[in-house]
């Protein structure tokens, strides 16, 4: 019993060592393009394989050279093939919108909107085929068309340009107007995007509250009285303010009256000592008389540049009443003013340029 076991051991010893793995080749590594329907997934020893493109691309070399399986299980010589996606132009009308791109690879796809209130014709995408061409050419955008509008009772319809045939196209638009006094709820009618023209508005009297006066103007002419849609009332301000607005006010079709203008007031320049350039004249503050700018008016200060040791201009603007003083200027005092005028800062030479604006030379009130 001992025997025949031992003999049975040693006989499949001796079976497994006379046995070896028999060696395959796997798929062989491919990239992007390559024709991987033509391959299988082991190949034995001594099988050759020449790689292909697939259908839309391009192959780097004319020849591509076999690949064989070897003994050892790996792919010998490698190739050097690639395959590069065919291009389809890019039509010159849509370069513009596909960022300046003149073609686009296979495969690609591009697709078409049209803006609001245009309606497309054709396709609304486009793919790039294997052969370099595209599968459908580019839509057409055609612009909507309205009905004329309706016609308005007890007014007229004044098109913002002229009209032939039954149909407007998208965008145009028109001013309704109802016969005096009435006014129309709304004014303005459109084509809109959907296709459609706006409904009349409705023709009903309209009449403005009693005009009010405005701090620091006056009404120049005016009854006080209510005023009916379109009339209107001018406003002036008193003197040496200056009109920030429309003179005229308009009742409009709302019952209101457009906006009123404000009257903007003027300023003092607030230094006692110093010279300013104003009204393209360089001149001493006391020589401003009256102490008076008015609202929207530049006034210069002069600054010092003490490492270069000139003078700079610095402007500052009149404001409803508010002038800011450059916090660069710096007023002489007293002695230095009236004995050494001529070393002040308006007065030295000019520098070749102004300094760059800083947080620190901000101007501050007068």
């Amino acid at each position: 019993m001992s025997l025949k076991l031992t003999l049975l051991v040693l006989t499949q010893l001796a079976l497994y060592t006379t046995v070896t793995t028999k060696k395959v080749c796997g798929r062989p590594a491919i990239t992007d393009g390559i024709d991987e329907l033509a391959l299988k997934r082991v190949y034995e020893v001594g099988e050759a394989v020449t790689l292909t493109c697939e259908q839309g691309y391009l192959p780097s070399t004319a020849t591509p050279r076999r690949m064989t399986c070897t003994g050892t299980g790996e792919w010998t010589p490698q190739s050097d093939l690639t395959c590069s996606p065919k291009m389809c132009p890019i039509p010159r009308p849509l370069q513009p919108l596909a960022m300046g791109r003149t073609e686009a690879p296979y495969k690609s796809v591009l697709n078409f909107t049209c803006d609001d209130g245009y309606v497309m014709q054709g396709a609304n995408e486009s793919k790039c085929l294997h052969d370099g061409t595209w599968s459908n050419q580019p839509p057409l955008c055609k612009a909507v068309n309205c009905p004329l509008p309706k016609i308005l009772r007890d007014g007229r319809i004044i098109h913002d340009r002229p009209v032939t045939g039954t149909t407007v196209m998208y965008g145009h638009g028109w001013t309704y107007e109802c016969n005096p006094p009435k006014a129309p709820s709304y004014e303005r009618g459109t084509c809109m995007a959907d296709g459609t023209a706006t409904e009349p508005p409705v023709c009903q009297d309209v009449s403005c509250s009693i005009p009010t006066s405005i701090p620091n103007g006056f009404i120049t002419f005016a009854v006080k009285r209510q005023h009916g849609y379109k009339e209107k009332v001018k406003y002036a301000c008193n003197d040496h303010y200056v009109l920030d607005g429309q003179a005229d006010i308009q009742c409009q079709n709302t019952g209101n009256w457009s906006s009123k203008p404000v009257c903007r007031a003027p300023c003092t320049v607030g230094i006692k000592r110093g010279r300013i350039f104003y009204n393209t004249r360089k001149i001493w503050i006391e020589e401003l008389k009256p102490n008076r700018v008015l609202h929207g008016e530049h006034v210069a200060f002069y600054c010092k540049n003490k490492v270069d040791k000139c003078g700079y201009p610095v402007a500052s603007t009149c404001n409803d009443g508010t002038l800011a003083i450059p916090a660069c200027f710096e007023e002489p005092g007293r002695v230095e003013y009236n004995l050494r005028s001529k070393s002040l800062a308006s007065e030295i030479q000019m520098c070749a340029t102004s300094p760059p604006a800083s947080p620190t030379s901000a101007a501050r009130p007068a």
